[in-house]
């Protein structure tokens, strides 16, 4: 792991308009970590990219649950490969491997992990989908992290991303299944 890097962004008002919920505050923590197969052109084996992913997931969950200060409502994961590499080396380290590590650092989630992966350049930015940790139809939820590094990744490298919220977006009014719904159905 080369570096680190963690980014905060905390929304108070939408459209001029605060609600019940308080702050909205999203959390991102990204890895920078060497590519074992930049440059080596084709390599049907990738598991040593998804076994090595546990361990990444479980760092990446404890520092953004940290970070974020309140429990996680919210979730989702992105990554970005140097151009020496291909779209499914970071799609490899973004496996249920990673997902799973990453859960059960942040205490829990039933859903699906929402993710985008792309192939990019030092500097790249990425949107970090959001979703509800437990069940993927709580529309409220749906959003995004912007996040960029601005030295990564180089192009032996990989960026593996983990973000979390505390809550969905402010004054969501589109209705669908419901947060309370939703903690319904996994009590129950």
């Amino acid at each position: 792991m080369r570096k680190t890097f963690a980014q905060i962004e905390e929304t108070r008002l939408a459209a001029g308009q605060a609600d019940s919920g308080g702050a909205l505050r999203k959390v991102a923590v990204c890895a920078v970590v060497a590519n074992p197969y930049a440059g080596r052109g084709y390599v049907e084996d990738l598991s040593g990219l998804i076994e090595a992913s546990h361990l990444v997931g479980t760092f990446l969950g404890e520092e953004a649950q940290r970070l974020l200060g309140a429990p996680v409502e919210s979730y989702g994961k992105a990554g970005l490969v140097g151009t020496a590499g291909e779209q499914e080396h970071i799609n490899a380290a973004l496996t249920s491997v990673f997902g799973n590590a990453f859960r059960d650092a942040i205490g829990g989630g039933e859903a699906w992990i929402t993710s985008t992966t792309k192939i990019a350049a030092p500097g790249a930015v990425i949107d970090v989908p959001l979703a509800y940790k437990d069940e993927v139809w709580v529309r409220s939820h749906y959003d995004a992290l912007e996040v960029r590094i601005p030295d990564a990744p180089l192009p032996d490298e990989l960026v593996v991303i983990a973000a979390v919220a505390n809550r969905g977006r402010i004054n969501a009014r589109v209705g669908g299944m419901t947060v309370a719904e939703a903690r319904a159905q996994v009590s129950g």
